[in-house]
């Protein structure tokens, strides 16, 4: 009997989840894309760039889709079962709660055992490739982008002005200017035409433009006499001009320039540079006190004449009035005291910037953790809940799986701030969010192993009553 429910309850689970996680995975991959878009459109990638981002990122959107999408699903699978009374039906027959659960609990489990496994081996590997092609899709050009009537310079050593396009594509060209600095001597060199036409070759490596009716203008200076230049003007019925377009494509950093960051590391690595920094950070405080010293220095004051001395203690004669000795003396010490505000600020700015890297290391570390146990946290919410609410479908359980997991990422964005920011230890910061949902995943626990309604007006009236009602002693 146990395995046919077993196998119940995982086939009802099975469908939602796949559903939901493919829901979150497209959703996600979206806001993803919005994000970089600006550096994304207009470039002409080609369909073989744009399917490796799309691909990249949905992997690394798994590891923040996978807790959604299992709260979701155990929402609706518990609250399936429960809306057709297929729930109140098992626990009729002596099965607790708790065996109801255990299939999903051990699916669950594995599934974050998985994400855990996922975090630290594809993850980094993912990173390393979206954030290269990333960059080197930032530094790549607008695709070719010439307008009417607008000096365009995006082919190294050409300016081209068009001053009217033609055609269903633009290729007709009317008034063509060209400006050829290749030979780095200005506009040495200028091409008019009356017409044109624009076209591409060698599978878009190459731009031609087939010119007629036109002049072309060259200034040749005089090597003798820089003052003096001869000008060549030769006409042309027919001409072709041809221009590379190698700036256009995207030309790949080598990945090893991006290999020490964070995001491309896993837990050994990400510790190994923890440790570094940490020594790093141990040896600028100890160096403090020893390159501070020279920025001190002592002078007796017997030397400069008691009168002198006491007018410096006093601090009431202006430096200008006093002695020479004097007033080296004190002008000395207002650059060094200069110099050691300065020492100061760019040593505090210096330690603190270790500090930082040191708290981004480990936050790394723990959000490799913390994300893995969110998949166990989201179905002890998601599922006592289901069974309490006992609502299924695309309704209640979309809105209230928001709203937890709503929760769940502001609480985690702050508790990463705060451990960015020295406001809270990192550790405490990135687990803040499981922390402040464990107790109500346990307190859902207990209310379904009980039958208790939470949306029963009853309960709420006599939730007071409960917790501030003393019990009486025993005898």
């Amino acid at each position: 009997m146990f395995k046919k429910l077993d196998k119940l309850i995982l086939k009802a689970f099975a469908g939602p989840f796949l559903l939901t996680f493919a829901v979150v995975q497209f959703v996600l991959l979206t806001h993803t894309l919005l994000k970089y878009l600006d550096d994304i459109i207009g470039k002409d990638l080609g369909t073989g760039v744009l399917l490796q981002l799309l691909f990249y990122f949905s992997i690394l959107i798994v590891p923040v889709s996978l807790p959604l999408a299992v709260l979701l699903s155990s929402l609706m699978t518990y609250g399936n079962l429960g809306e057709h009374h297929e729930l109140t039906a098992i626990k009729a027959s002596g099965i607790a709660l708790t065996r109801i659960l255990r299939p999903v609990l051990l699916l669950t489990t594995g599934l974050a055992i998985g994400a855990f496994w996922f975090n630290e081996k594809v993850v980094p590997k993912a990173n390393l490739e979206a954030y290269s092609l990333l960059w080197d899709v930032r530094q790549q050009k607008l695709a070719l982008d010439i307008r009417e009537g607008v000096f365009y310079n995006g082919i190294p050593g050409y300016t081209i002005k068009v001053d009217k396009k033609l055609g269903e594509n633009g290729d007709r060209l009317q008034g063509v200017m060209i400006y050829d600095h290749t030979q780095k001597n200005g506009n040495a060199t200028v091409m008019l035409a009356d017409s044109g036409r624009m076209f591409t070759r060698f599978n878009g490596q190459y731009l031609g433009l087939e010119l007629f009716k036109g002049h072309t203008y060259v200034e040749q200076p005089d090597a003798r006499d820089r003052s003096a230049a001869s000008f060549i003007r030769q006409g042309f019925d027919h001409n072709v001009v041809t221009f590379s377009l190698a700036s256009f494509g995207t030309q790949r950093t080598p990945q090893e320039l991006f290999k020490a960051n964070r995001m491309m590391l896993n837990i050994t690595q990400l510790h190994r540079s923890t440790d570094s920094i940490q020594q790093a950070l141990l040896k600028e405080r100890t160096l403090v006190p020893r390159q501070s010293n020279a920025y001190y220095s002592y002078q007796r004051f017997d030397t400069l004449g008691r009168r002198d001395a006491q007018k410096v203690q006093d601090w009431k004669v202006p430096a200008a009035k006093l002695p020479v000795p004097t007033a080296n003396i004190l002008q000395q010490a207002a650059n060094r005291a200069r110099n050691m505000r300065s020492f100061a600020n760019n040593t505090a700015e210096r330690l603190t910037n270790l500090a930082k890297d040191s708290a981004l290391f480990r936050i790394e570390v723990y959000r490799k953790y913390t994300q893995s146990v969110a998949v166990l946290l989201m179905f002890l919410i998601g599922a006592p809940l289901g069974a309490i609410i006992k609502k299924g479908g695309l309704g209640v359980p979309i809105l209230v799986a928001i709203l937890f997991f709503i929760i769940y990422y502001v609480l985690s964005i702050m508790g990463e701030k705060y451990g960015k920011e020295f406001v809270m230890p990192a550790g405490l910061g990135m687990w803040l969010a499981n922390i402040v949902l464990l107790p109500f995943g346990l307190f859902f626990l207990y209310q379904a192993y009980n039958d208790s309604g939470l949306l029963d007006l009853d309960f709420w009236r006599q939730l007071p009553r409960r917790l501030f009602t003393r019990k009486p002693a025993a005898g």
